[in-house]
């Protein structure tokens, strides 16, 4: 339900932006390319991030997640436009399905890239986990409609996911803009009082467990589906 609503309140923002891709007839395949290329940068940026940047300076964070979202925006751009244009295809499908795995690979690994340069290992690995459970998010719901079931359960679909990776670095950045790394001092001694990376930890660790989560309620969901087949075949 909140995918749904979230989907169509960008769809709503944006429409400015729908409308002049469709009068400047711009292909869905171009747009879903235009989607790896920003999580390419996205990518860069956290890896630049990562050899130039100290590890106390984490404007640099925000910045990679802005660019996620302006990549995740793409994503749900060109199956929209597809469908409003009549272009949609079977290899447009498989083209963005393809693109869109990438384009995740791709933004995790310069996460990780990141984390661990600056030794935010706890993070990486929480990083990994989320990888993993959206990689077989995917993979269930393609092997799914391979064998004739519609498999679109559970909450931590794509979307959901870069909302959730994209928002918390940002935010990251701006709390760092703003705030810096917040510290107070007791008898002369310089003491953290809050660490602005905890705004990013939090969502890459939903995600490494509702992403799971929801890879395992599509595992049991298609379990049930197949055993009503097999029942209907008797």
């Amino acid at each position: 339900m909140f995918e749904r609503i979230g989907k169509k309140l960008l769809l709503i923002v944006f429409q400015p932006i729908i409308f002049t891709l469709v009068r400047l007839k711009v292909s869905p395949n171009m747009i879903s390319t235009v989607g790896l290329l920003l999580n390419i940068f996205a990518a860069l940026i956290f890896i630049y991030g990562a050899e130039e940047i100290n590890r106390d300076q984490l404007g640099i964070v925000g910045w990679g997640g802005f660019w996620i979202l302006i990549g995740g925006l793409f994503d749900v751009l060109d199956g929209h436009i597809a469908r409003t244009t009549g272009q949609s295809s079977r290899f447009g499908a498989l083209y963005d399905s393809v693109l869109d795995r990438y384009s995740e690979l791709i933004m995790f690994f310069g996460i990780s890239y990141y984390l661990i340069s600056h030794d935010y290992l706890k993070t990486s690995l929480g990083a990994f986990v989320a990888l993993i459970g959206s990689m077989m998010v995917s993979y269930i719901r393609s092997r799914a409609e391979g064998l004739g079931i519609e498999c679109k359960v559970g909450m931590m679909q794509r979307p959901a996911r870069v909302v959730l990776i994209g928002s918390g670095a940002m935010f990251t950045g701006i709390f760092f803009h703003y705030f810096g790394n917040y510290k107070y001092y007791i008898s002369g001694m310089e003491i953290p009082f809050f660490e602005p990376m905890f705004i990013f930890a939090i969502p890459i660790a939903l995600v490494a467990v509702f992403a799971n989560v929801t890879a395992f309620h599509r595992l049991m969901h298609c379990k049930q589906e197949l055993e009503k087949k097999d029942l209907n075949q008797i």
